[in-house]
Parts: structure tokens; sequence; C-alpha cells
């Protein structure tokens, strides 16, 4: 029998678990001699190589010395924590890795949390020791302390650590690397500290998937690991749901993972992590096992949702133009397959309506739905990213947010100043020579919208990380509007120089001359806290009369570029924005400019 040791990587956003998951493919017994990985191999998305996040867990099997080491790389921003969440109970140890320099995160102490309560074996990576400002000892007190503020009990306090720059593929027990070449002393501590799987290979198959895939032509896979038993291809299986219903199946594939590749096997092992096909409504946690089997593992939770969108259909004059899947039933098809891969996201259809309420952990985790679907081909629009609320006990709840930021020192008044206003309650202060680093908690109603008057005020040089804390009473705190007002397009036709040149000391421009643009289009934002209608497409008047002077030429200012996450994080609760796959615009809700005079006016004459 093979030895397997199961590993997860774990860590917070940008410390590096992906590159070092690079170097252990490289430097493991894996690869043939002529096999080349590309730089974050195990980022497979485009979206993942673009932004250099990880979105969603993935596996991969490397051998070293006789051992089979299946390792989980799982993402490290907050809106992606419930990959992390379900994927503990297929591994018996994790490696925890944490940054030289920024230290632990609010992300580090989400995941560390999940790993310990879990009850698998911790063990640290202090990452990144190369770079300049690395503080490595000060970082594995900075460790300690986490892990006993997290009520660690004693085995797990005592954690194996060692240093690493990934990127250089070097590790060593000693904070300077000069006396190692290699990842040898990571993977012996690995082989060395992780336990082997207890299982049992002779009992019941017991089989648990953590994680999903899809595939058009086999369906629904599960993936996980043996808990127990021995599975072959075209034997007959059971599978207890969440329901505790039993559905019977024909296995149709087992797939095994070792470096880059997935392999096709025809039996399975417990304690081996592999991909099972035949069951196209397979979830996870459901119980996998012989035929007639009573036993059921216990079911896996996953933190709710706690931000929520409406997509629907393209409501816009230009709807169909441009996108190659418009229609409800398209977009319904593609929610739906969405929710196969990722129990995170919940979709709901809005009854007499072609929309839908998604709900995700964050705006990001939707916006990353949303650029896929665009790249896609998709055509629709999504309104304002919106909190969710519940009731325990008769109470209102809001979540909270842990939020830390960084900024330049010379900004920290005005960031104080902007948080506060947003009902930021704060935690602790630090300061860097010319950095601070705030902890807050706040709720995530003051978050949406935050981003682009955060990095306004920190000139671009802030960084906020923030990862769902709990859930509290909800406060009569109203989250700041946006202080601008727009300027909406009262026609529809092609935008000029002329026009634009005209209204640009009403405010600052979104498009460009000659973009084509429709009644109730957003083209701009104005330098007053009120809407304003505006004709952007009108042409210089043309006479046959000769001017005395020569015509002076329009040199208009750049207009702002206001990206996918931007515009979401733009609009206010009367607009929408509109996904294609070339373009992306603002609008109104009601694109008719005299509807929506008098819907403001009934709405002022209510309050």
């Amino acid at each position: 029998m093979i030895k397997i040791r199961n590993i997860a990587i774990i860590a917070h956003v940008d410390h590096g678990k992906t590159t070092l998951v690079d170097g252990l493919l490289k430097q493991s017994e894996t690869l043939h001699q002529h096999q080349k990985i590309q730089e974050r191999a195990m980022d497979s998305n485009q979206l993942e190589r673009e932004r250099g996040i990880t979105i969603l867990a993935k596996n991969t099997a490397i051998r070293y010395k006789g051992y089979r080491i299946n390792i989980l790389d799982t993402p490290g921003h907050a809106d992606f924590a419930g990959e992390v969440e379900r994927i503990m109970n297929m591994v018996d140890g994790v490696l925890l890795v944490v940054d030289a320099k920024e230290g632990c995160m609010p992300q580090t102490r989400f995941v560390l949390k999940k790993a310990l309560e879990a009850h698998v074996k911790p063990m640290v990576v202090i990452n990144k020791v190369d770079r300049e400002a690395a503080r490595p000892i000060e970082v594995v007190d900075e460790v300690l302390d986490l892990f006993l503020e997290l009520g660690a009990n004693d085995d797990q306090i005592e954690f194996p650590y060692l240093f690493a720059s990934a990127l250089y593929g070097k590790s060593s027990h000693q904070p300077i690397l000069q006396d190692s070449d290699d990842f040898r002393p990571l993977l012996d501590m690995i082989v060395k500290e992780t336990p082997a799987p207890i299982v049992d290979s002779h009992g019941e198959l017991l089989f648990q998937p953590s994680i999903l895939d899809y595939n058009d032509y086999v369906g629904r896979i599960g993936i996980g690991k043996i808990q127990s038993g021995t599975m072959r291809v075209n034997e007959m299986l059971q599978c207890i749901r969440m329901d505790g219903s039993v559905t019977t199946f024909r296995l149709q594939k087992i797939f095994g993972y070792m470096g880059l590749e997935r392999v096709e096997t025809e039996e399975a092992y417990a304690g081996d992590i592999v991909a099972i096909s035949g069951l196209a409504d397979i979830y996870v946690g459901e119980t996998v096992g012989n035929i007639n089997s009573t036993t059921r593992l216990p079911l896996i939770t996953i933190g709710e949702p706690t931000v929520q969108m409406t997509f629907g259909t393209n409501t816009s004059p230009f709807a169909g133009e441009e996108g190659k899947f418009v229609t409800s039933s398209k977009i319904d098809d593609r929610l739906f397959r969405e929710i196969q891969r990722d129990l995170s996201l919940k979709v709901d259809r809005v009854s007499n309506n072609e929309s839908w309420i998604v709900s995700g952990r964050g705006e990001l985790h939707l916006g990353i739905l949303i650029e896929n679907m665009r790249r896609e081909g998709f055509e629709f629009e999504v309104s304002k990213a919106r909190v969710i609320m519940k009731e325990v006990d008769g109470v209102n709840m809001e979540p909270y947010e842990s939020v830390q930021i960084e900024t330049p020192t010379e900004t920290l008044g005005k960031v104080m100043e902007l948080v506060g206003d947003r009902n930021g309650i704060i935690e602790k202060m630090e300061t860097f020579e010319n950095q601070s680093r705030l902890y807050y908690t706040m709720p995530s109603r003051g978050l949406i919208g935050f981003m682009t008057d955060f990095l306004t005020v920190t000139k671009g040089y802030g960084i906020i990380n923030h990862t769902f804390f709990e859930y509290r009473p909800m406060t009569d705190f109203h989250p700041a509007e946006r202080k601008f007002g727009v300027l909406v397009s009262v026609d529809e036709g092609m935008s000029t120089a002329y026009s634009l040149g005209a209204l640009e000391d009403r405010g600052t421009m979104f498009i460009p001359p000659r973009n084509r643009v429709y009644e109730g289009m957003i083209v701009g934002e104005c330098n007053r806290d009120q809407d304003l209608a505006v004709n952007v497409t009108r042409e210089k008047q043309q006479t046959n009369t000769r001017s005395s002077t020569k015509d002076s030429t329009v040199v208009l200012k750049r207009p702002r570029q206001m990206s996918l996450e931007t515009c979401l994080d733009y609009i206010d609760e009367d607009e929408l924005v509109e996904i294609t796959p070339f373009s992306i615009r603002i609008r109104k809700r009601i694109l008719n400019t005299n509807e929506r005079k008098k819907q403001d006016s009934r709405k002022r004459f209510t309050e």
C-alpha cells in the first residue's frame, strides 16, 4: 500500500501559496524531465492568472521519497473562504503560509481558526524572508500569539515551522537562506509531521465529496477523500442525501491526481483523494457507500452568504447587439451551472420577472462571477450590492467584518474619519515608520461603496483587508451616500466632442467622443449633489458664413476610466450596471427623463 500524506496550504491572499506549490511540483519526484510548468500553474482560470489570486480550491499530488503527498491549494481572499471551510475534512495537516513582512492578516486568522477547529496538524512556513524589511522572528511570535488567541491546545501550540522563499525555491530552519538550495527541508517536514490518514482499508466504503467540479460530458464530479474501504469502476453504490433519502447509482469513472494531470484509474483506496462521476446531482457533504449501508458521515457546514445582487436580462435600448447569450433561459442555465461548482453561492429566481437574486460572500465573489459570464458572451444587468440581514429571536441582525487597513501615516486622520463615518469601531492601531496599521470592527453595509473613497483619500497607497466576523443586532446607521450626482443623457445617438467640451465645467465625463449613448445612460459625474440631464449628442451648428477668426480646436480632458468593480462600487439604488462582452455601461433604472423626474417628485413629496 502506498504511503499517503494529505495537506492543505492555507494563507492570507498574496502570501505565496500558489508559488509555493509551483516549487514543490518542480522539486519533487513528480514531473518528467522534459515537463515544464508555467508560473502559478495551479491558477488555471484566466481571471486567477490576471488578478494573481486563487479563486477555487484545487488539488494536486506529488511524489517524494516513496510518499504520495496530496496537496490542496486554497483561496486566500475572504470572499472565497467557503472553499477553505469544506476541505478541512479531506486533509490531516495544514501548511500555514505567512508573509515575513506583513505578518498575520485577517484571513490568516480565519483559515487558522478553521484548521484548529478541524483538529488537523498545523505547520507554519514564514515565506518571503528574502524581502526587504522582512521580520521573520517577529512574525513567528505573532503566529504563536494568534494560536494562543484562538485557543489552540498544547499539541497545536508546539507547531513545527521553517523559513522559505517560494520565489527562489528555498527553505531552511534558519531565517537566513544562504545555506539552503531547495525545498527538501520543507518536504521532509511535511512527511515527518503530517499524520498518515487514519482509515480502514478493509472496512465498508465511505466517501464524502468536499469539492465539486462539472463536465459537460459526465456531469457533476465529486472530489473528496475515501474515509474507508475501496471503490472500483462500474460497481453499484448508494448515496445518502442531505435529507436522509438514498439514491443508487453506478460508479462510471474514478480520477486520481498526479502533478498537473488528472489520471483515470480503475480503483482507489482509503486515505486517497479522488474524483468520481456517475451521480448527476451529487452534492457536498453527502455520503457515498456500499449498497444497503446505513453509516452516514457528518454533514459539512458552510458559512452563509452576506451580500446579494439582483441579476436581470438586459432591458436597455442596446440590448442584444453585443451579447451571444441574452435570454432569461440562457442566464438561468448559466447560474444553475455555477451553483453546481460554488456552494457559497445561492440563486433565487424572482417570480413573474426575468431576474434573479444572487447571494455570495462579498462583492469580489459576485464580481468574479459577473466577469466570467461577460467573457463567455452573456449580456445582462445587475443592481447595487446589498447586505443580507437575518432575524434571530425577533431581533434584526446584520453581518460585521474584521477590517485591517494599512495607510501612509500622513493620511491617517482622513482614513479614520472616513471609517468612523461608516460606523467602524477601532480595536487597535500600530505604526511602522511612515506606515500605520488600523484594526476595525465594521458593519458590512459600511464597506459597500467604500473602496473608491478610500483609494481617493490614501492617493492609491492604502491597502484594506476584511473578513466576516459575526452577526450583531442591527443599528440605525445609514451608510454615507454618494456625494455627487450624475450626468444623464437625454437623447440617443453618438456623443460629440463639441457637446462634451461644453459640459466639462458641469462635472467629470465617463465617455469619450464618438461613443454611442441612449436616454437614461449615465455619461459622467456631476460636480453638484444632484443629477443633471444633459445632451451629449449635439453637433456644432454649421453655416455658410466664414468666421473672421480661426475656429479653436476642442481639447477635452481624459474621461474617467470605469472598470467593472468601479461601476459596481459607484452606483446607487436607482441605478444599474449594464454588462455586455464588449461594453460596461451605467444607467438609471427608469430611462425616460420625464418619468424619472415624476418619480423623484413623488419621492420628495412622500418624504
